[in-house]
């Protein structure tokens, strides 16, 4: 009994660390660019190609490139043949915006968080340019300051949310006014607006206005009535089925025959054609959405006796949105990027602008460095678009089951 009990256990062997070739930096290397001879030519050639084409990307923009132009034209870009005098306008709607934003930063979480450090970031370097005036300067300023005290005050005072919301709703018709001139401030007529703010307002316009009208559409689509259904279908396939540049010109010259000769002002006519292309697409997002529904929803709504809109409006259509959401985001990427073509019926778009800018004599050359400025621009927009709607998914668990 003694010799069982005097029996040692074989001890636990200590675990041997993983060489360092198989960890970390150099591990993923060779595991994933490194892993046969083949990979590694292929790695090799790819990483020359890169290099010099960082190189001579690099050198453009920092060595070559002439910027002045962006530096004198600026104003001309950003807001057109809008009066100079009344920029303050636009720089105090800013104002308006960062507050809105302050305050739902502070009182919310995840996609607020992204949208208003990701704007901060934008304001913080537009601060920092070196082509940026003095007057602009301090206006930008203004607006970090803005953003971030109100956002402290969103957070200490949360009852300020209701009034938030207010705000929010009511912002794009003050916007609109206060940019038009409200009937008090001199009257700045809509053939004055240009640059990159007549892109923003027609692509907010065009997402705001094609959302709720797109939901109607795709449920006019599934409908039991067979005039409803059928004027939906006609109307989703038949703006499908032709470009944009025809409904703008369609919007421009066709649409006074449907208002009894009352003449349309042109940016109007363009939000109204970018409305009605983008509700198209978007209609057919939202019917997917609902067809990738399994029946049990519908059932389980029925068995708990909520009728057909209850159902809708609470069951149905939150998870048929929130399964295409991806689809909604990048239908409104490319309609923010397809406002560039009201340059085709006679609006002062930055694109259009732009072009106009190096048809100068003075500025005869440099096309690629007003080009590249408007695809910066954008590229900001678009990217910030696609990341919240990526936080968006996340926070709405988009994926998981």
């Amino acid at each position: 009994m003694s010799d069982q009990m005097n029996v040692k256990l074989p001890q636990k062997r200590a675990e041997t660390p993983p060489p360092k070739t198989s960890v970390g930096v150099i591990g993923w290397l060779k595991e994933n660019l490194f892993s046969s001879w083949l990979n590694a030519i292929l790695t090799l050639i790819i990483a020359i190609i890169v290099y010099f084409i960082l190189k001579s990307a690099l050198t453009w923009v920092f060595i070559s490139a002439e910027w002045a132009v962006i530096a004198n034209e600026l104003r001309f870009l950003l807001v057109g043949r809008y009066p100079e005098e009344q920029v303050w306008r636009i720089w105090t709607l800013l104002l308006f915006f960062h507050a809105l934003l302050g305050l739902s930063w502070g009182f919310g979480k995840g996609v607020m968080n992204s949208i208003a450090f990701t704007i901060g970031g934008l304001l913080f370097v537009s601060m920092l340019l070196p082509f940026i005036e003095l007057s602009s300067r301090l206006w930008i300023i203004a607006n970090l300051v803005t953003l971030l005290s109100f956002f402290y005050i969103g957070h200490k005072f949360p009852k300020v949310k209701k009034i938030t919301y207010i705000g929010w709703f009511l912002s794009f018709p003050f916007v609109i006014f206060f940019i038009n001139g409200l009937g008090i401030l001199p009257n700045v007529s809509t053939n004055l607006w240009g640059g990159f703010m007549l892109n923003i307002l027609l692509a907010v316009v065009a997402i705001l206005c094609s959302f709720p009208l797109g939901i109607l559409l795709a449920l006019g689509r599934r409908s039991d009535l067979p005039v409803i259904k059928y004027f939906c279908i006609i109307y989703i396939e038949v703006i499908r089925g032709i470009p944009l540049i025809t409904v703008l010109f369609m919007a421009k010259f066709m649409l006074p025959l449907f208002t009894g000769g009352i003449e349309v002002d042109e940016v109007v006519g363009a939000m109204v054609a970018l409305t009605m292309f983008s509700a198209a697409y978007m209609a057919e997002n939202v019917r997917g959405g609902l067809q990738s529904l399994p029946r049990g929803q519908f059932e389980a709504s029925q068995a708990l006796g909520l009728n057909s809109t209850y159902m809708m409006i609470f069951i149905i259509l939150p998870q048929a949105l929130k399964a295409v959401i991806p689809a909604i985001v990048g239908q409104y990427i490319a309609i923010f990027k397809d406002t560039t073509l009201v340059l085709i019926i006679g609006l002062l778009d930055i694109l259009e602008i732009g072009l106009s800018v190096i048809a100068k004599p003075e500025y005869i050359g440099l096309d690629m460095e007003v080009l590249v400025f408007g695809a910066v621009v954008f590229f900001i927009f678009c990217y910030l678009m696609a990341h919240v709607s990526r936080r968006l998914e996340k926070s709405l668990s988009v994926g998981n089951r």
